[in-house]
């Protein structure tokens, strides 16, 4: 396609104007993303498949069954179970897993990190309670499919930036808009605890420092302002983030507090409940260890999130953050496996953060329970997704062999709800592109 660009345009406005037109021709350009799937139509059964049911069982031989989406049983071949009128899947020799959840995710808000046009996941300011990410998600979005070939069907789409930076929703990874895709809306508010230090280079040494927070005291004090007003907010002035924030004190909507030092978990944790808050989630959690009994006293779940990650201190083992999730499993905590703390391009890799896991002391099955099951009740979804169960959805993947393991991983299918997605997106297209061209070439 040749575009011509009139000659009379002024100078001063040619840089818009080529702006605008990289606009309107990126939709042409970039690659389509796979058509949301059709709703089930015959009742389906997978036979003869190694079944993880998220919750430690594991079943061989296994039979599972679904129709209209909803998962009807869960059994092994020698029940002989009826199959009469079911479209039968034989996937002896293959893996059947719930659908990993993704905890933490700016999915559907970001998609060209250079281009801001693409950009929808930070508002302007500190204080943005009334803020919710579920009418923003772009289920257009060329990232959706890159999870989907990992196994991962469920995420909750997060927005970021300043102290209280809006409501979360858990959606499933298909669908043709927002609300076909929504599974559960404002699951919960997002607290960005101030940190104590800042990362500061030193022009001499070009070396990272740690220097303290000199807005620290200020920025717990918007927070103080914030809590007590909306703690006494009786609705009338009208104001939005007052009133987003009123689920949090009556047991509504959880208060998921983002931080990562021990001493910012305690006093974020210890201002939430002066104020009444009860459902509270930690995210991040680079310190939990350090403060595990503090957590347990207060039954709080913990999203981890730095598994691929060195740890904050240099003192500290190479190898403390991939043994972490093992450890606060041991101590009693609930903790799920989230990407967060990735750039959005390696959320992804969500299972294999999981893998790690498991390579550093925690049972296989039990480190599957934290991306499937755990993350789904830590976000309040458990009903609907996070293991193989009668009454659930069938939200399900079908992989070759271990989903856990980078190196065996292949997922041969998925089912959202029952539907039967296409898991080929650009990446798989620009594979069996290139591989044609080069396969060939004579050297």
């Amino acid at each position: 396609m040749k575009v011509t660009i009139p000659a009379l345009i002024p100078l001063r406005v040619l840089p818009t104007c080529l702006a605008l037109l990289f606009l309107l021709l990126y939709p042409i350009a970039s690659a389509i993303v796979p058509t949301p799937a059709a709703d089930q139509s015959v009742p389906i059964a997978l036979i003869g498949a190694i079944i993880h049911v998220g919750d430690g069982t594991v079943i061989g031989d296994g039979v599972i069954t679904f129709d209209e989406g909803i998962i009807t049983a869960v059994g092994t071949a020698a029940e002989d179970p009826d199959l009469a009128g079911h479209e039968i899947f034989d996937l002896r020799g293959s893996h059947v897993y719930p659908g990993f959840v993704l905890p933490n995710s700016s999915l559907g808000l970001s998609e060209v990190g250079s281009v801001r046009a693409t950009q929808d996941v930070v508002e302007e300011g500190d204080i943005n309670a009334s803020v919710r990410s579920a009418i923003a998600y772009n289920t257009d979005s060329e990232i959706i499919p890159t999870n989907r070939f990992n196994g991962i069907l469920t995420a909750q789409v997060t927005p970021q930036g300043g102290l209280i930076s809006g409501s979360s929703s858990v959606f499933k990874l298909d669908g043709w808009n927002w609300e076909d895709a929504l599974l559960a809306e404002d699951v919960g508010l997002h607290l960005h605890w101030p940190p104590l230090m800042n990362h500061q280079r030193n022009l001499l040494s070009g070396q990272l420092e740690r220097v303290s927070n000199q807005d620290y005291q200020g920025q717990t004090q918007v927070l103080d302002r914030l809590f007590q007003n909306a703690s006494a907010y009786t609705g009338d002035p009208l104001n939005l983030n007052l009133q987003a924030m009123q689920p949090l004190f009556n047991g509504l909507a959880k208060l998921f507090i983002h931080a990562d030092e021990a001493k910012e978990i305690i006093n974020a944790v210890r201002f939430a409940r002066r104020y009444g808050v009860k459902d509270i989630i930690l995210v991040g959690a680079a310190d939990a260890l350090l403060v595990k009994d503090f957590l347990l006293s207060e039954q709080i779940p913990v999203i981890y999130e730095r598994i691929h990650a060195l740890p904050l201190r240099e003192w500290s083992d190479v190898d403390a953050p991939f043994k972490t999730p093992f450890l606060l499993h041991e101590a009693g905590i609930k903790v799920g496996i989230g990407g967060g703390a990735t750039s959005i391009d390696r959320q992804r890799n969500l299972p294999f953060f999981a893998g790690t896991a498991a390579a550093y002391g925690l049972d296989r099955e039990t480190a599957l329970g934290m991306v499937t099951r755990i993350n789904a009740e830590i976000l309040g979804v458990a009903d609907r997704v996070g293991t193989l169960e009668a009454g659930k959805d069938a939200t399900l993947f079908i992989s070759e062999g271990d989903a856990l393991e980078m190196r065996t991983s292949q997922v041969l299918g998925a089912f959202i709800q029952g539907r039967e997605i296409d898991l080929n997106g650009t990446q798989q297209q620009l594979y069996d592109r290139y591989r044609d061209k080069y396969q060939n070439r004579v050297e």
